[in-house]
């Protein structure tokens, strides 16, 4: 089962994958298994070829056995191994169970109405995320669960704005009503992939709001957790290079891939890794 968490993580590469690729074998162990829950929820909704009805189920099952598992009877491997590991660690369970729920708020809801509703989803399906990592991770002060919370909106905010041409094309869209009508931008132009003076101001718009929540998680994580949360640092950099790649190509999703490089991320969690191993 380990193997399989790991091959999930390492065929995924995430920035997840190359952030915790350093981290002490115990740890790293535990964090491929909890990105392999992770992977394995969100690929049960983007399941292209299925209904929204079988894709509940197949959601509802899913919860299911993870509460089997808890009991070690559950049929999947993963789930009994992930379940090991949530005891092992002192990992709340209430996370898990929120990015199940984030998962059929994305078979429920395709549109979002105001920016308040859009932060709830992303509290559910990317905060969430961080909740679960920061324990095993370890920290000292209770700030490190607002870092984990403002750096997962960061970071969701962050992936909206990279993939609006391929969600619209799922027939989702995250961009906030309220802002597309704000910057007259509407959704027959996001389905006509219009590259506009409208287009960049509202990604800008929502680029800045990234930038809110990338800042609030500096502040939020304490000077004494910066060495254990070098993992979560680098997921980080990695995301904040993306966000500023995407205002450098001025949000030209439409005409190319916006991302950040293997090569990058290697770097990048190399160099996160170094700095807190030698100066701290």
């Amino acid at each position: 089962m380990t193997d399989q968490a790991k091959q999930i993580a390492r065929e995924s590469k995430s920035s997840f994958y190359y952030a915790f690729s350093l981290l002490p074998a115990l740890k790293r162990d535990a964090m491929n298994t909890v990105y392999a829950f992770c992977r394995k929820t969100d690929d049960i909704v983007d399941q292209n070829d299925e209904s929204d009805d079988l894709k509940y189920a197949r959601l509802h099952k899913w919860r299911v056995e993870f509460e089997k598992a808890f009991k070690g009877n559950s049929e999947y491997p993963l789930l009994n191994k992930l379940t090991n590991i949530i005891i092992q660690f002192n990992i709340p369970v209430e996370p898990f169970f929120e990015l199940i729920k984030g998962m059929e708020m994305d078979l429920q809801k395709k549109r979002y109405v105001s920016f308040e509703d859009l932060v709830e989803y992303c509290y559910m399906v990317a905060s969430t995320v961080g909740l679960m990592c920061i324990e095993i991770f370890g920290y000292k002060n209770k700030s490190a669960k607002d870092y984990a919370i403002n750096l997962g909106l960061a970071m969701q905010l962050t992936n909206i704005i990279r993939d609006v041409k391929t969600d619209i094309d799922n027939d989702r869209i995250y961009i906030p009503e309220s802002d597309m009508i704000k910057f007259g931008y509407k959704e027959s132009d996001l389905r006509d992939a219009v590259y506009n003076k409208n287009f960049t101001e509202l990604m800008n718009f929502e680029a800045i709001r990234a930038h809110h929540f990338f800042e609030k998680a500096n502040s939020s994580l304490d000077f004494e957790d910066k060495p254990s949360m070098f993992a979560a640092r680098a997921m980080q950099h990695i995301y904040y290079r993306l966000l500023l790649r995407l205002e450098n190509e001025n949000f030209n999703v439409f005409g190319k891939k916006i991302s950040v490089s293997p090569l990058e991320k290697t770097s990048i969690a190399v160099g996160v890794w170094a700095k807190y191993s030698l100066v701290y």
